[in-house]
């Protein structure tokens, strides 16, 4: 297995399979600060982890997907699970769209304690946000090994 393989199979045992996880989203603010730079953003959101991918089922209208889709460059970070990533945030529309079916059954299980009372399926901007991993570092044992993962070009480098 190379080093690759490693980190993909490390983080489908701490994030995959179903679970639900929180993560720290950040994005970057429409509205500069008072320098006119750049304003970062970040709020903890749950999550459904598959193949490099973290999926959020939210509103179409919030504050993060509107930023979004000015910005699409988002980073992440797992609470207490020394994962840190970059990507790329994509709409992938209403949770209803057939397209999603597959990806929606998959969510309703993995959020089943609270998705029918968090959201409006009803609503066509009840939507799931897709978050396409393009690098991150697993961190093992604080330092003991880190993954320097290229998920674009699905590489790994690893310091030990």
């Amino acid at each position: 297995m190379n080093r690759y393989d490693e980190g993909m199979a490390i983080l489908k045992e701490k994030f995959g399979n179903g679970k639900d996880n929180i993560i720290g989203l950040a994005t970057i603010a429409q509205e500069p600060n008072a320098e006119g730079k750049p304003r970062p953003v970040v709020r903890d959101v749950d999550a459904y982890y598959e193949d490099g991918v973290f999926y959020v089922v939210t509103w179409a209208k919030s504050s993060k997907m509107l930023q979004i889709a000015n910005n699409n460059e988002v980073s992440i970070a797992v609470c207490f699970e020394w994962f840190t990533s970059s990507g790329i945030g994509e709409n992938m529309g209403w949770v209803l769209d057939p397209k999603n079916a597959e990806l929606r059954t998959k969510l309703r299980e993995a959020f089943a304690k609270w998705y029918d009372m968090a959201n409006n399926e009803k609503d066509e901007n009840c939507s799931i946000l897709a978050i396409r991993l393009t690098n991150g570092i697993i961190n093992i044992n604080h330092h003991e090994k880190l993954y320097f993962m290229d998920f674009v070009n699905k590489t790994a480098t690893v310091k030990e």
